[in-house]
């Protein structure tokens, strides 16, 4: 895939001194869903924001599709759809008008045919004619949504999309975004569901303090930052772990029935031949044992944790 966003020492300080964002370098590909991990206060708005040519930066450069956002910003703009984490949107205005307006902001013709699949797609028909003031926050959302994908972007940006958004209209967002992606639409996304990126992205970045500290394929950071956990269920219960397994780093259950021995899979050797050994030569028998994995989030939390 051919880079649709190339971003060169993206940085941003404010005139307070606050510096937002610093010397950021990324290709975006196109026909990508990439998610944007980080905390409050990362940099991860305004670094959609410069991207989109709403905030200014202190040095750098970003090119959409060919078009510097500076030097050539409309052509830019035209590209992108943006969805902010802010609702703002016309409150006594309809549904329909409101995402025809924005259509027409951007110059594209009249098109009901596709102002219509837009709010089908996003199960708003129904509230076409309804004013955007009576509508729930989740529906607002929707509108918002609406209203980026109304001029028919080869970009989207969601700033926090599901934010306030029950469960069920996630997973109906979540299926939205795969279709557009199928469609060849590029699709960055900021959240705080660890499991949205976990769900849909294809690629995952994680912003920290304003610097960009990894980009990498969501299989691939799996693979090398995930560690596995090895569960041993007892045959009878154990008050502590002896001091001669203390370099395994077992952890003992409240009830004294289980242990969890954590093992890296880059590894040479997992270490649990030789645990499983040990355990029998102190007298421990094992019932039962699996494996698992470590979430997305576990390995977010150690890397942005092993930066304070």
């Amino acid at each position: 895939m051919s880079a649709i966003i190339s971003i060169r020492n993206l940085s941003k300080t404010f005139d307070d001194g606050t510096v937002a964002l610093s010397d950021v370098s990324l290709d975006i590909e196109e026909g990508e869903i990439l998610a944007l991990l980080g905390p409050n206060g990362a940099g991860k708005t305004t670094f959609i924001s410069m991207i989109c040519g709403l905030v200014r930066p202190t040095s750098g450069t970003v090119v959409v599709g060919g078009h510097d956002i500076s030097s050539d910003y409309r052509a830019a703009r035209r590209m992108i759809g943006l969805v902010p984490q802010e609702i703002t949107i016309e409150p006594f205005e309809s549904v329909i008008r409101t995402v025809r307006f924005s259509r027409g902001l951007f110059g594209k013709p009249h098109d009901d045919a596709h102002v219509e699949l837009v709010l089908r797609s996003l199960s708003l028909w129904d509230k076409r004619d309804s004013r955007n003031v009576d509508l729930s926050g989740g529906m607002k959302r929707r509108v918002l949504i609406a209203k980026a994908l109304s001029h028919e972007p080869r970009i989207l940006f969601l700033d926090e999309p599901t934010a306030g958004v029950d469960v069920s209209l996630r997973k109906n967002m979540w299926e939205l975004v795969r279709r557009l992606r199928d469609d060849g639409v590029t699709i960055i996304l900021t959240t705080h569901y660890i499991d949205e990126a976990e769900e849909m992205a294809d690629r995952i970045g994680i912003i920290n303090k304003g610097k960009l500290q990894l980009v990498q394929k969501k299989d691939k950071l799996m693979k090398q930052l995930g560690r596995k956990q090895l569960n041993l269920e007892l045959q009878s219960k154990l008050d502590a772990v002896p001091t001669v397994l203390d370099s395994y780093k077992l952890k003992l259950a409240k009830d004294g029935m289980s242990m969890v021995f954590g093992y890296d899979t880059q590894a040479e050797r997992t270490g649990i031949t030789r645990l499983l050994a040990d355990l029998a030569a102190a007298g421990i028998s094992v019932r039962d044992l699996d494996t698992s994995q470590s979430s997305l989030e576990q390995i977010f939390l150690t890397l942005v944790e092993g930066e304070r």
